[in-house]
Formats: C-alpha cells, sequence, structure tokens
C-alpha cells in the first residue's frame, strides 16, 4: 500500500454544508451585516466558551492576531519583544510591523525556551511572546512568575497547541493573550484564519476597533459599550477581519477538536516509542504538567554528521515520508539566521545547534496505527540505510 499523503487535511465536517450554502445564496459574507448571530459572532462565543476565556476575536490569521496583541497593548513606540529563537518567521514579522524590535532568546535542545537565558534578556524587554513551537510547551509556571515580577505582559503564541494543556489549564489561557491558528496545516483547517483570546475587556475592545470594527461595528460585540467608546475614532484601523465563510467552516470544527487530540496523541505517542529504539533518534520528553496536542512528531539525530543528516531527510523523503530538517535549508521560515529582515540578527549557538538536527515529520491526525507503523518502518530504513544501525533488541 503506498503511503499516505501527509499534508492532506481531514474533511471538512459534512455537517459545514448546510450553513455554506446558505452563505453563497444569500451572499452575507460580511461578518458586520447582520445585526447580531452572524457565524463569525457565534465562533467568538464558542470558542471563548471551549476553551475557557471571557472574550474572543476572530481575525484573518494568527499573525493578524499577534500584530493586533501588539497593538493592543499599547507600548512605548520601538520597545524589545523578547521571543524564542525556534519559531516561525510571522512571529518577528508581527513584532515589527507593530513598531517593535524582536529580541531574540536560546532555546534548548528539548525545542523549549532556555530559562536562563530568558532571564537574562528579560530585563531589557516590555513584553514577551512565548510560542508553543509544534506544541512544546515551556515551563509557563517559572516564565509567567518572572513576567509577573518585571510587570511584563505574556502573549502566547498558541498557534500549534490548540488542545495543549499545561496544570490542567489550556494554552492560550495563561497570558495576558492567546493567539491561534485555523491555517491548513493546524488542529482546525479554515485554510487560513486566527483567533485571539483574552479576559481584559479594555484590551480586547482595542484590538477589536483595530481588527476593522470601523463606525459602531463594535456594538455588535458581546462586551461592556464603556470598554469601547473611549477608543471610538482614536485607533488606526487594519482591517483584518474573518469572513463570515470561513467562520462557517471552523464551527463544526470545533466539536471534533477532542477526538483530533486523543488520535493525534495516540499517533504521535506509537510512532515515538517505535523510533526511540533506534540509538540515534532522540525525542525530548514532555514537561511534567504539559499535555500535547501533536498532529506533528519532532526528534533529534545524535552522532551523525551534517551531511549524514540530511542524507537521512533526502532517502526517507524520496520514499513518501517528507522530513525536514529546521536548519538544513537556507530558506526555512523556522531558522532564525534566514530572517534577514531584523537588523543586528544576532548569533544562538545553543538554538542554531538544535536546528541542524532536529527533523519534523506531520503526522495528520486521521492516520490509522497501521499507516503509522508504515511510517515508522520508512524512516527506520531510512537511517539504516545511511549506516546508523538499530539496537540489537
Amino acid at each position: 500500500m503506498p503511503l499516505p499523503d501527509l499534508h492532506q487535511a481531514e474533511p471538512i465536517p459534512e455537517t459545514a454544508r448546510a450553513e455554506i450554502d446558505r452563505l453563497l445564496q444569500c451572499g452575507d459574507l460580511f461578518r458586520y451585516t447582520a445585526a447580531a448571530e452572524a457565524p463569525v459572532s457565534l465562533l467568538e462565543a464558542e470558542f471563548a466558551e471551549m476553551i475557557g476565556s471571557r472574550y474572543a476575536l476572530a481575525v484573518s490569521s494568527c499573525s493578524a492576531a499577534l500584530f493586533l496583541s501588539l497593538c493592543a497593548l499599547d507600548l512605548p513606540a520601538g520597545s524589545n519583544v523578547l521571543i524564542p529563537g525556534f519559531t516561525f518567521a510571522a512571529v518577528p514579522s508581527a513584532v515589527i510591523h507593530a513598531g517593535h524590535r524582536p529580541l531574540l532568546c536560546e532555546v534548548s535542545r528539548n525545542y523549549r525556551i532556555d530559562l536562563d537565558d530568558f532571564a537574562a534578556k528579560l530585563a531589557q524587554s516590555n513584553a514577551v511572546i512565548v510560542s508553543h513551537m509544534r506544541g512544546h510547551t515551556s515551563d509557563m509556571d517559572e516564565i509567567l512568575s518572572l513576567c509577573a515580577a518585571a510587570d511584563i505582559p505574556v502573549i502566547e503564541d498558541a498557534a500549534h497547541s490548540l488542545g495543549t494543556t499545561w496544570q490542567g489549564r489550556n494554552i492560550g489561557t495563561l497570558g495576558r493573550i492567546g493567539c491561534f491558528s485555523f491555517q491548513s496545516y493546524k488542529m482546525i483547517n479554515a485554510g487560513e484564519g486566527g483567533i485571539m483570546i483574552s479576559d481584559d475587556p479594555d484590551l480586547l475592545a482595542r484590538a477589536i476597533i483595530m481588527s476593522g470594527a470601523y463606525e459602531h461595528n463594535w456594538r455588535k460585540h458581546p462586551m461592556l459599550e464603556s470598554a469601547f467608546a473611549r477608543w471610538q475614532n482614536r485607533l488606526p484601523l487594519y482591517n483584518l477581519r474573518m469572513g463570515n465563510l470561513s467562520a462557517a467552516i471552523i464551527r463544526p470544527q470545533l466539536a471534533e477538536l477532542p477526538r483530533r487530540v486523543r488520535d493525534g496523541r495516540r499517533n504521535h505517542d506509537h510512532l515515538a516509542a517505535r523510533l526511540a529504539q533506534h540509538p540515534a533518534v532522540e525525542i525530548p520528553q514532555a514537561l511534567e504538567g504539559e499535555q500535547r496536542a501533536p498532529d506533528s512528531i519532532q526528534f533529534n539525530l545524535n552522532g551523525l554528521t551534517q551531511d549524514e543528516i540530511a542524507d537521512f531527510a533526502r532517502r526517507a523523503t524520496a520514499a513518501g515520508v517528507k522530513v525536514q530538517v529546521f536548519g538544513q535549508s537556507n530558506d526555512n521560515a523556522r531558522a532564525f539566521w534566514n530572517w534577514k529582515f531584523i537588523a543586528d540578527l544576532p548569533e544562538l549557538p545553543q538554538t542554531r545547534a538544535m536546528l541542524m538536527q532536529a527533523c519534523d515529520v506531520r503526522l495528520p491526525v486521521q492516520l490509522s496505527l497501521a499507516q503509522i507503523d508504515d511510517i515508522a518502518d520508512t524512516l527506520i530504513a531510512a537511517l539504516q540505510e545511511r549506516g546508523a544501525k538499530p539496537d540489537a533488541a
């Protein structure tokens, strides 16, 4: 049997069809046309309730959510925003778009923030974005404690972490603001789209107006009117709204999230157990209190040269399992040295060393365990072909 397409998304639930057809018939695609209960407004209420937040704002992308979060915090112009050196290029880009400077900190071999470097650079920062990259959660207890003591707001970039929990709480609800993605390769797929959450009504009011709630369209958001009125005509509009068609695609998928999280965790753990038998493979363990919701797997290759790692990735990809080695590309958007739009880009030797060994494989949650075993066989065979033999056991 051929290997599964690791970039194929799960089908959109059939229950979305009636609402999509209704919208196509009436052409009512703009979120503010209806007086109430527009699909985007319903999505915001449903998502906030699901995730455990008071307020939500659906926007055009997670990048837009990060940008609006920084704007809504009303930081001094040109502020330093501390971000991990392992994240997607959209994160430092959002910082720059908001008129600030990305300040990068080291990331450890386990893909999580190096807390010593984070603490050392925190005093230079006005805000923090914690990227739970590929769903790997850093020590949020320590990060939140350090930031609270310094009175520095925390934004959670939870693009990869919908369904992940930390000490029993949903990722995205721990900081001042949480930002999620509905891009095609995420747990919930609308092609594009994002959402930001917060318990702070004044902060969300500013973000809502800047997202494009011009004139008095902010009245259609279920928040205290006084939280909006003071900002009327005082904030620029960026028009980063979500449309009703995207919301109609997303809403039926919310009910599917627990099942997707369960299946994604099952598939990840099954493949991790298979790969961990190989002496060259290191799979970092979850932190205590972290429950991931993975739709991909990451592992380090130890004791191999860069050429051997590249050869393994080529062999696996040629056999049908796409392997991305984050650092072995001059255009990978997750390798910080490719962010040449950052002035005075720093060197992060620890993060660089990790990215040169770290392999990434997508695992769509709809895969069966038999398909996961086929993927494991393919990856192990690619390692053996390049000379790294498995343990006799």
